[in-house]
């Protein structure tokens, strides 16, 4: 798909050069949220409308048609329809000591923080293939192997780590930020869109989800190593 015929058809190519400046591409296009249209200049709620209908008829050629009449099965039977079960690797994000610095913070100043965080993680992840499912405040939660699978998930999902640290350390704030990661690979039933507009997110169940999450949730950070140290030791342990 080229992005900018796209982007005209739907009479909005005043936005082809942000798509293009940040490499929006007909692979990330289908996974656009909200949050990043606005991260992409486009101001006006009429346009992100447009934008994320256009998107969302997208994602329907790409899973199927989803039926839209009064005789539609329900969510539940559609949802296991849909759903497959796939080798994921899971990436949790979160900011440190948010806690303590919305203590001392102002308000404006903290969103600016944590937006400059959360693009910093979308960068970052995006770069090695990985997709931000859900911003969660000061956390961010990744796949890596959905929807595109590659043979590296893992690997890639620990690359993006260990750049991810070294680029969060390196924002420009009122105090060092640091980040805690963890990422666990593994088995899930991977489920169709659930919620909507916003509040839309991917669904995946199964144990690998919630071990990303306790092994983040106990992940401290470390004196910082050299590029070079970091990845040998993380990929000595794949």
């Amino acid at each position: 798909m080229d992005v900018g015929a796209w982007l005209r058809k739907l009479g909005l190519e005043q936005y082809e050069a942000a798509f293009r400046e940040n490499n929006v591409d007909d692979t990330i296009v289908p996974s656009l949220t909200t949050e990043d249209l606005k991260e992409l200049g486009v101001g006006s709620v009429g346009h992100r409308r447009k934008l994320l209908d256009a998107i969302a008829a997208l994602r329907a050629e790409t899973h199927g048609p989803t039926p839209l009449s009064d005789a539609a099965p329900p969510r539940e039977e559609a949802a296991k329809d849909t759903a497959e079960r796939r080798q994921v690797t899971v990436m949790f994000s979160d900011l440190v000591g948010s806690t303590a610095l919305s203590t001392r913070l102002d308000p404006e100043d903290l969103r600016e923080v944590i937006s400059a965080y959360q693009r910093c993680v979308a960068d970052t992840v995006r770069r090695f293939g990985g997709f931000v499912a859900k911003y969660m405040g000061d956390g961010v939660l990744v796949y890596f192997g959905y929807p595109q699978a590659h043979e590296d998930d893992a690997e890639r999902a620990v690359r993006a780590g260990l750049e991810l640290i070294a680029a969060v350390s390196a924002l420009k704030a009122a105090s060092p930020l640091q980040t805690r990661i963890g990422i666990a690979t593994g088995l899930v039933v991977v489920g169709d869109l659930i919620g909507t507009g916003s509040a839309q997110e991917q669904a995946v169940v199964g144990e690998t989800p919630n071990l990303a999450a306790r092994l983040q949730g106990i992940a401290e950070p470390r004196p910082a190593f050299s590029k070079f140290e970091s990845y040998q030791a993380a990929l000595s342990s794949l």
